[in-house]
């Protein structure tokens, strides 16, 4: 089990974007899996709140809602002071239900953000950003008090050049790791920050791939099975392949310095490793950078599909 005494604290370091809020470094990704109960899973949310994290991440598709209800669950008396991104994940379902439902989930009336969700093809945001589309419902909502921020989450720099041009995103979401496409770090991340546009980023361990054998999120590798191996849930054998540590992908992210990197952290040693690495955070020189960039290549190659950059 975990120390509690040996967990870092973290303080807000910087407002995200024009939204106005004092954000940590570090936000909490994705918590949810189905076999573990939702007190385990509540707990664990709450030991990173405890931490000092202050922005938390969530969608109706993580877990068929689960995530949702964890995340409602754990905010109950402990909303304030938190930022709640939500997604939209039907791109061209009417917007309006979708929040619904989510709020219902999460018991909530509002969260602070809600992003559509994987939005990565030009010519779907063209239609959610014409006259009449789901971006203006989303909007709507806003101006309903439903939530005070919109925004989208992408896997393609294209869509993120139109959405921060068109200047109706309050926050964009997207990849920055030490496996990115380059244009995610050269171009749409200083585009967002000049434009006062909040960055949440992800994949800081490629889903896993940079630090284990696995095609992401804890599937095992289909060429070699080797059961199942996450980013650090379960206890697993040390990986075999190419691989980095937890340690250096973080200072790798943080290095780049988006408003907030998301990580996950479904398990408390999850958390250990994330939180002990960005609390000890040094900015990594380019000679070390160009080094983390170039093993991280050699850690994902032969491990499955890299969804998240463009042409891979």
């Amino acid at each position: 089990m975990a120390d509690e005494r040996l967990l870092p604290r973290f303080q807000a370091r910087r407002q995200l974007g024009r939204t106005g809020f004092q954000a940590t470094a570090v936000g909490i990704g994705d918590l949810a899996d189905r076999s573990v109960p939702l007190a385990q899973c509540v707990a664990t949310l709450h030991r990173a709140m405890d931490a000092g994290l202050n922005v938390v991440d969530t969608a109706p598709g993580y877990e068929d809602g689960y995530s949702e209800q964890i995340v409602g669950e754990a905010l109950r008396g402990r909303r304030e002071g938190m930022f709640v991104i939500d997604k939209v994940d039907f791109l061209e379902q009417p917007v309006a239900p979708q929040v619904e439902e989510s709020l219902r989930r999460l018991q909530l009336e509002a969260v602070d953000l809600f992003v559509f969700h994987n939005l990565s093809k030009l010519d779907t945001w063209e239609r959610l950003a014409a006259p009449g589309g789901g971006l203006e419902e989303l909007e709507r909502c806003v101006r309903q008090g439903k939530a005070r921020f919109r925004g989208i989450s992408s896997h393609h720099p294209d869509v993120l050049r139109a959405a921060l041009e068109s200047g109706r995103c309050d926050v964009v979401m997207f990849p920055v790791g030490p496996y990115v496409h380059p244009r995610y770090v050269e171009e749409i991340l200083p585009l967002a920050k000049a434009k006062g546009v909040g960055t949440v980023t992800f994949k800081t361990f490629g889903a896993g791939k940079l630090l284990g054998d696995t095609e992401g999120y804890g599937r095992p590798l289909q060429a070699r099975p080797r059961g199942k191996v996450s980013s650090g849930g379960a206890e697993t054998d040390a990986p075999s392949l190419p691989h980095l540590g937890v340690e250096e992908c973080v200072r790798y992210t943080l290095t780049l310095d988006p408003d907030v990197a998301l990580m996950g952290m479904s398990f408390p040693n999850e958390q250990d490793a994330a939180l002990h690495a960005a609390a000890a955070f040094r900015p990594l020189t380019a000679e070390q950078m160009t080094d983390v960039r170039q093993r991280a290549a050699r850690a994902i190659e032969g491990k499955g599909s890299v969804w998240w950059n463009p042409g891979a």
